[in-house]
């Protein structure tokens, strides 16, 4: 029996990018229009690389700086959702170069919340795992009260909800914008402890 079902889900990719810089001021991210991807990533992303030090989103499992493996390679957004958190924001449109954005698809409802461990697969066979929900931080409220003042502080509760997921290449490859990803699903039911 299969472990991962296909769907009938496929993501557009509207847009493609990268942080070369990390920092806990703001964010500084560039567009490109196709990405080449090996088993760390992207080389030219901070987020580049098979390990990483743990963070605070991870220090109830992790002292902070442990070394542990990198399932955070890549920050996927829903157009959909990005555009339901420029509405609360009461912006025109929520610029993806201030999210520190990988991916952008459109085209797969709730997408935040597809399951863990569910793949993301291209034409050519690049394959992304998804793993986990992508929590909204404050950086990004900075960066955007940066460049729309008035309008960062409320990203938090904007975008709770909706800030996509991280995911890390399993299949090497190459994205394009254009490109549609097919939605694969873990074959297994909803976590019911009681």
């Amino acid at each position: 029996m299969p472990a991962l079902v296909p769907t009938d889900y496929y993501g557009k990719i509207t847009w493609l990018g990268f942080m070369p810089v990390m920092s806990d001021r703001t964010i500084t991210s560039e567009g490109v229009t196709e990405m080449p991807l090996d088993l760390n990533g992207f080389e030219k992303d901070a987020h580049y690389g098979r390990t990483r030090p743990s963070c605070s989103r991870v220090t109830l499992q992790h002292p902070k700086n442990t070394e542990i493996a990198n399932v955070r390679q890549l920050s996927i957004l829903s157009a959909e959702e990005m555009a339901a958190i420029a509405l609360k924001l009461d912006l025109e449109e929520l610029n993806p170069l201030w999210l520190g954005a990988t991916v952008v698809v459109s085209g797969i409802p709730d997408f935040t919340h597809i399951p863990p461990s569910s793949r993301l697969q291209a034409p050519n066979g690049t394959t992304l795992i998804v793993d986990m929900v992508n929590q909204p931080c404050n950086i990004v409220s900075m960066t955007i009260e940066q460049d729309k003042p008035g309008h960062g502080k409320k990203f938090r509760q904007a975008a709770q909800g909706r800030r996509g997921v991280t995911a890390w290449v399993e299949r090497e490859g190459g994205l394009k914008i254009g490109d549609l990803l097919r939605l694969h699903v873990p074959q297994q039911r909803a976590w019911s402890p009681d």
